[in-house]
């Protein structure tokens, strides 16, 4: 079979694969489409398919058809965090500051404590950390992974449980955007090389100096024209970063983040998110998934999932109920909260990708905090979906005995 032909059986099986488990396996509550895209890509990895069947998986995703799908997923990835970029209201979070300031912290700062104290854990065996990384490096990063927000699949879920448009979930989405600046922070942070600190001040100089003559164009250019002058400020960005040595996607990030969702329409854009999720984005999860491993074997790997999972949505929960005591929340909002926070998915895996590049994680932790991520994003609608109800219900008994 030629290079092509064996291309397009492994995209066949990319798209095939998923589709056929979440639309049969009716997966949807437990399970939306995405996330069953993931776990396909830890399936078809190394980890599973790669042991079962060795030679036909090395036949399908061969070095050649690997270097292909890895240019399309780098592609999808850098609109996907541009997207979340765009999404960021940072006008509405300075509208309700103390509370968001109070509430981002506590539900960043918590979980960030306890990832790090799993990560202090695990850094007293041997084989978890990546060969280039310092202590901190990998303490910050691990911890970092165990506090973040998946924004666009918080506004997937949230959208899922009919509350999106609601004060509830406009609220919580000004949470998770205050934490998806600082998380983008604290990694250009931990990737700072201070043999390439130059470049780096150089970029972000660079950036700081090209926003606001950028935006004043954006402004005043016909809509249809900044649909083509985006994508090219946003590979002039992710290059940039990249060149510098923060990381293509950082780039991305922060040229989503200078760009308003009204200069192209809501709509456009959550169409634009829908098609990136449908068509790119499935690539992404199999170029991670085929970064897993298991070398340590699967129950150490299983036990540092279940170590860093722990962190990560106790440390959520304990923060969002020290917000609401703080803020005098009602009863079951600090639960519903830090529950909808705890959502991983897909920003935690770019996040634990770009460690795994930069050689602060290795592989075996990569596959622990693509399992945490996978879990995380699984437990959150059939746990939050009852307490939402039950929540709403009282909230109609109450308005009915007023």
């Amino acid at each position: 079979m030629s290079t092509t032909e064996i291309f397009l059986l492994a995209m066949l099986l990319i798209f095939a694969a998923p589709y056929l488990v979440w639309r049969f396996g009716r997966t949807d509550y437990v399970a939306p489409l995405a996330i069953v895209q993931i776990i396909m890509g830890i399936v078809l990895g190394p980890g599973v398919m790669g042991a079962v069947f060795p030679e036909y998986h090395h036949f399908v995703f061969n070095p050649d058809v690997v270097k292909t799908l890895n240019g399309i997923a780098q592609w999808g990835v850098i609109l996907f965090v541009m997207l979340a970029g765009v999404e960021l209201d940072l006008k509405k979070v300075w509208t309700f500051r103390r509370e968001s300031a109070v509430t981002a912290g506590l539900s960043l700062g918590v979980p960030l404590v306890f990832g790090c104290g799993a990560a202090l854990l695990l850094m007293h065996y041997q084989g978890w950390m990546g060969p280039k990384a310092a202590a901190w490096q990998f303490m910050l990063g691990t911890g970092m992974a165990c506090a973040v927000t998946a924004l666009p699949i918080l506004v997937l879920l949230l959208e899922k449980l009919d509350i999106l448009r609601q004060p509830m979930g406009q609220r919580i989405l000004r949470y998770a955007s205050l934490d998806d600046v600082a998380i983008w922070g604290v990694l250009a942070l931990i990737l700072l090389d201070w043999e390439r600190v130059g470049r780096q001040l150089g970029f972000l100089l660079a950036f700081g100096l090209l926003t606001l003559p950028f935006r004043r164009l954006m402004a005043r250019l016909p809509r249809e024209d900044r649909w083509y002058v985006a994508p090219i400020w946003l590979i002039a960005c992710a290059f940039g970063a990249d060149w510098a040595g923060l990381h293509f996607m950082v780039g991305a990030f922060l040229a989503g983040v200078v760009m308003d969702a009204k200069w192209f329409g809501q709509e456009q854009l959550d169409a634009l998110f829908r098609h990136v999720l449908l068509v790119l984005m499935p690539v992404f999860f199999l170029s991670t998934g085929l970064r897993t491993k298991w070398d340590l074997g699967g129950y150490q790997v299983f036990f540092a999932a279940g170590l860093l999972l722990s962190a990560s949505v106790g440390g959520k929960l304990a923060g969002a109920h020290i917000a609401g005591r703080l803020l005098k929340w009602k009863s079951g909002e600090a639960s519903i909260i830090g529950w909808l926070l705890q959502t991983k998915a897909l920003i935690e895996i770019i996040f634990a990708n770009i460690l795994l590049d930069k050689q602060i994680i290795n592989s075996e932790t990569f596959t622990a905090l693509l399992l945490m991520a996978v879990g995380s994003t699984m437990l959150t609608i059939p746990v939050v979906h009852p307490k939402l109800s039950r929540a709403q219900h009282r909230g109609l008994i109450e308005q009915a005995s007023s």
